[in-house]
């Protein structure tokens, strides 16, 4: 699951090299899969479920799932790229949201606060805590700073698949849920809102957007579970 990460943390790495002005999401999405057959990884979003390209490319109010076309970025928009590979059938999967050119401030606070709700829910990782204390501490940095936590969709157990139990939700009360293990390897992936929490999933049946046209931002790692506390497996 190591190999597994240090190739997504590359895909992560060489899209945010091509990441300008007026380069297009099927761009980024090329970037990856250049990256999954140069190291010799296969894509676990190709395919799953039916689902079209090898990354997830989500603009401004899509909050998860936007599926990458011919839209070209401009300067002042957001975009949320969440991938996988699978080495040897074990998987890794992590996402991470950036501005592009010039970004207003507000737009920057939401990407920093929902990178800081992630690292909080890492940080309670350890043998015997309780995945209530991971919600709790996301829900608190994301709620602290005035913006909303989508609990439509969750984290996720990943293993030998992408997605294995238990459900990982950003929201919860401490000591409460399924108690957390040493072994355990589970994707930590807040979705925040700098609006409401509702969300509507669009026609084509994977874009999942914003019902009040907020701007929303998505960080995910791959996380063990170690008696020496939290390794994230998708860092490069």
């Amino acid at each position: 699951m190591r190999r597994a990460g240090r190739v997504v943390a590359e895909m992560h790495e060489r899209i945010r090299g091509a990441l300008h002005p007026g380069v297009t999401l099927r761009d980024l999405d090329n970037v990856a899969r250049e990256v999954l057959a140069r190291r010799g990884a296969t894509s676990n979003f190709l395919g799953y479920h039916g689902y079209p390209a090898v990354i997830c490319a989500s603009v401004n109010d899509v909050v998860v799932h936007g599926i990458p076309g011919d839209r070209a970025l401009a300067s002042g928009d957001i975009v949320s790229i969440d991938c996988g590979a699978v080495v040897d059938g074990y998987h890794g999967d992590a996402a991470f949201t950036a501005a592009v050119g010039e970004v207003d401030a507000e737009s920057r606070r939401l990407i920093e606060v929902t990178r800081s709700a992630l690292e909080a829910g890492i940080a309670t990782l350890v043998p015997g805590s309780r995945l209530g204390d991971l919600g709790a501490a996301v829900q608190a940095t994301v709620e602290r700073a005035g913006f909303s936590v989508v609990r439509d969709y969750v984290g996720h157990g990943i293993g030998t698949a992408m997605h294995e139990p238990p459900d990982v939700p950003n929201h919860g009360r401490r000591g409460r849920g399924q108690r957390v293990s040493a072994g355990d390897v589970l994707a930590v992936e807040p979705m925040v809102c700098a609006g409401g929490s509702d969300t509507v999933v669009l026609d084509d049946g994977w874009t999942v957007v914003t019902v009040d046209g907020s701007r929303a931002a998505h960080w995910e790692h791959t996380v063990a579970v170690t008696d020496d506390g939290p390794e994230i497996l998708t860092l490069p």
